[in-house]
């Protein structure tokens, strides 16, 4: 059912020092701020051959990434985005395995301008999933 790694997102402290130690010392192509007012968030993408990095930093007082960086102040792996076809039937398919999907369970755009939904941590080890439809 999953596709490829979209993404593993890491939430930052400093997204200006991030985002230089990606482009500096990696060498790599790294994206525009972007404003996801609807997610609380302001993402960079980092670019690599094979998969992208999303840099996560606060957006506004209610963000939940200030909730993920209160308990890590450094910083830290946030999710991992994989790729699916099909988000409902997805949706649809975990459900019935059992997996919890975050907020109303309707899809919402992400970043990318697709339809995205989180899966539970607690279901999938410990790690919070991102679904993106292609």
């Amino acid at each position: 059912m999953i596709g490829r790694l979209n993404h593993v997102a890491i939430a930052v402290p400093d997204l200006d020092a991030a985002v230089a130690q990606y482009r500096d010392a990696l060498g790599a192509r790294v994206g525009a701020p972007q404003d996801e007012p609807d997610h609380g968030v302001t993402v960079v993408f980092i670019e690599l051959p094979n998969t992208k990095i999303e840099l996560l930093h606060p957006l506004g007082e209610a963000s939940p990434i200030q909730g993920f960086l209160d308990k890590n102040p450094s910083g830290g792996i946030h999710h991992v985005c994989y790729e699916v076809d099909d988000i409902l039937a997805a949706r649809d398919h975990l459900q019935a395995q059992g997996a919890r999907v975050l907020g109303s369970g309707e899809p919402k755009i992400g970043a990318h301008g697709k339809p995205v939904l989180f899966l539970h941590p607690k279901d999938f080890n410990g790690c919070l999933v991102e679904l993106e439809q292609v």
